[in-house]
Formats: C-alpha cells, sequence, structure tokens
C-alpha cells in the first residue's frame, strides 16, 4: 500500500515540476520587453513601426509587438538589436524576409504572386457569371417541349 501511495506521491511531483518549468517559460516570454525599451525616441518609433508590420509566425494572427510568444519576444529583441547596430527599416524587413519568408510581413509586397493569389477569386467569379450568362441565352432559344392534349396518343 505505501508503494502505491509512494507512485502517487512521485507522479505529483513529476507534474508539478512539468507545470512549473512550462509556466516558467511562458512567463520568461511574456517577461520580454514589448516596448523596445530604447531611450531614443526615434528608434523607439522606428521600433514601434517595424513590430507592428511583423507577423507572429506562432500566433499568426498577432504583430511581433502583440504577441507574447517567446519567438516574437527573440523577434523583437533582434529587431531593437538591429537598431542599435545602425540597419535601415528596408535591411531589417529583407533579413526578416530572408529568414522567416514573406509570410513574416503583414503587407507583403506587390508582384506577380501576391497579384495572382488576390486576383485569381476576382477571375473566377468573372468566369463563372460568363459560363451562366451564356447558358442561360442558350437555353432562352431553345423551343420548351410541347405539352400533349388529354386523349391523344404521341
Amino acid at each position: 500500500m505505501s508503494l502505491r501511495r509512494h507512485g502517487l506521491a512521485a507522479f505529483a511531483a513529476a507534474a508539478v515540476v512539468a507545470y512549473g518549468a512550462l509556466a516558467g517559460g511562458g512567463a520568461r516570454a511574456a517577461g520580454a520587453p514589448v516596448d523596445g525599451g530604447l531611450t531614443d525616441p526615434a528608434l523607439q518609433a522606428r521600433f514601434e513601426h517595424i513590430t507592428n508590420r511583423l507577423r507572429c509566425l506562432v500566433c499568426q494572427d498577432e504583430t511581433v509587438a502583440d504577441s507574447d510568444a517567446e519567438l516574437a519576444a527573440e523577434l523583437r529583441a533582434e529587431v531593437r538589436q538591429m537598431l542599435l547596430a545602425g540597419k535601415s527599416d528596408a535591411d531589417i524587413y529583407r533579413f526578416m524576409k530572408d529568414r522567416y519568408g514573406e509570410f513574416v510581413l503583414y503587407d507583403p509586397p506587390i508582384d506577380a504572386k501576391t497579384i495572382f493569389i488576390w486576383g485569381a477569386p476576382f477571375a473566377f467569379l468573372l468566369v463563372g457569371a460568363v459560363v451562366i450568362v451564356r447558358v442561360a441565352r442558350a437555353r432562352s432559344k431553345q423551343p420548351l417541349d410541347e405539352e400533349t392534349e388529354p386523349g391523344s396518343t404521341p
């Protein structure tokens, strides 16, 4: 009986340790400086502008500035370091795009791929409307089926 009790106590201790490790990781990500902590107002404004235009790759519906994810905290720190190193906004966006792909940018550049992605649904709607109009016109030109009179044979 005491062996069973000992097993339950070990399991409970392991659960508490696991919960503490998970909670500690979340607190570390939430404790990362969201505001950048830059003393120069111009750099701080650039930091806020850049982090509000980068997508959190974990949350995907939040900006890096708004996210509490650990990766977002790392990206904010990376942006802060690059700003302090004198990098331009274009250099920072290029670095993030090269490292994480275009998905990291909330405002992807307009090129052939993005025009196709945004234009394809409208093109399909236009093609569908043309097909519907042509089918309706073709059917309107067809004669109606003649109904047979009662008592007559077809």
